[in-house]
């Protein structure tokens, strides 16, 4: 069949190439499995992070931080102060009348001087009152004269009664005459004494000392010693006095106090309540309440140095009590007002607000002292309380940022 022997045995002794052998189907959904696998758990992470956005996307935000003022609890001594209202006095307050009549030949004094008591202020035209000093004098010389005669003649009458010259009549007679006299002689010397008085009312003198005031009668005028108006009316300014009124449930608390301290120190105050005038001391509680106020009246004193105080003012009185050692006090504006009474607004430490009742004791000078509700160190809410509710988150403004201290490099604060 074959030409060749040889070739035909070669062709038909070499094999045939192999093929590749064909995937299982097996293999082939093992692969297909894993792919929809993959595919799946991809499209479940898409799904999932898509309804979380959603979700976070649908959920209100909450607040924001609200921006406050912090402030610190502190401990310091404080003062304890009554306050009342009172009206300045003066110490003495006179009115100079002329004491007896005549014409005003001399004006003394400047108005607004300060004298002195004895400081001549005016003088009276004293030519009648001299007449009759001197008229007064003679009309005693006159019967001291006489009386001196009347004692010689009881003297010669005793000598001659002895005798039995004259009767005992006569000699009465002359004893009764000498005890007359004696009688006319003293008469005599308190008319020259009354005449002396008159004549030194002539001039007119300070009783006390103080600052006259405006001048009420002019020089040449005749004044009378029944005038109701005076020459002048003259004012002690120092020291001076405040008289002021307090409640009466305040009454016990003094009393036990001035017997611990003796005396209790009283300023007294402008009507801004801030600014202090003079410093005094408590020098009278009045004897009695007033049942239609229910206040006790006191008084104090000052020695108004500079003037600053004057009769007839007005003016705040704070009468000093005691003084509470370490007390808590904290800044006035802390203090909040609601239905339940005081409040404050505490900083916890996760920067949140809780609302703490307190019991304050008084507000002075802007700043609360307080009986009970904080304890020393706390940090409490100073400004922006109207927008904060309990556990609302805080946001203190840092000092150093506010104050603009110096940076590091990096940006931060400066470390300390």
């Amino acid at each position: 069949m074959h030409d060749d022997p040889a070739r035909a045995f070669q062709a038909t002794a070499e094999p045939a190439p192999l093929k590749p052998p064909a995937p299982s189907h097996a293999v082939r959904n093992l692969v297909l499995l894993a792919v929809l696998a993959l595919l799946a758990f991809f499209v479940g992470r898409l799904i999932q992070n898509h309804r979380a956005a959603v979700a976070k996307a649908a959920k209100p935000a909450g607040p924001p931080p609200v921006p406050v003022v912090a402030g610190t609890v502190k401990q310091k001594d404080v003062p304890i102060y009554l306050d009342g209202l009172g009206t300045i006095q003066a110490l003495n307050t006179v009115t100079v009348h002329a004491r007896i009549d005549g014409e005003l030949k001399k004006v003394a004094f400047t108005e607004g001087q300060d004298v002195k008591a004895g400081d001549v202020l005016a003088q009276i035209d004293d030519a009648p009152v001299r007449a009759n000093f001197a008229q007064a004098e003679a009309k005693q010389a006159q019967d001291q004269a006489q009386l001196t005669n009347a004692r010689l003649d009881l003297t010669r009458d005793e000598d001659l009664i002895a005798k039995k010259v004259i009767s005992p009549q006569q000699y009465d007679t002359q004893k009764a005459l000498v005890t007359q006299l004696e009688a006319s002689v003293k008469t005599d010397a308190a008319a020259v004494e009354s005449a002396k008085v008159q004549l030194n009312y002539a001039t007119i003198v300070s009783p006390i000392d103080g600052r006259t005031g405006i001048r009420l009668v002019d020089q040449g005028n005749i004044v009378h010693a029944n005038d109701q108006n005076g020459l002048v009316v003259i004012t002690q300014l120092q020291p001076i006095s405040l008289v002021f009124t307090l409640p009466e449930q305040t009454l016990g608390e003094i009393h036990k106090r001035t017997a611990e301290a003796g005396e209790l120190e009283v300023l007294a105050v402008d009507r801004d309540n801030k600014t202090v005038l003079d410093t005094g001391k408590l020098a009278v509680i009045d004897n009695q309440i007033d049942t239609t106020t229910g206040t006790i009246k006191l008084k104090a004193n000052f020695p108004n140095k500079t003037f600053q105080l004057w009769p007839g003012q007005f003016s705040n009185a704070r009468l000093l009590l005691t003084v509470r050692k370490a007390g808590l006090v904290v800044p006035a504006s802390v203090i909040q007002r609601g239905p339940q009474g005081p409040y404050a607004f505490v900083i916890k430490d996760d920067e949140t607000v809780e609302i703490r009742p307190v019991k304050v004791a008084q507000i002075e000078q802007n700043e609360a002292l307080l009986d009970d509700g904080l304890q020393p160190g706390e940090r409490v809410v100073v400004d922006g309380q109207y927008k904060l509710q309990p556990g609302s988150k805080v946001k203190i403004p840092d000092a150093s940022a506010k104050s603009g201290g110096p940076k590091n490099p990096r940006g931060g604060s400066k470390p300390k």
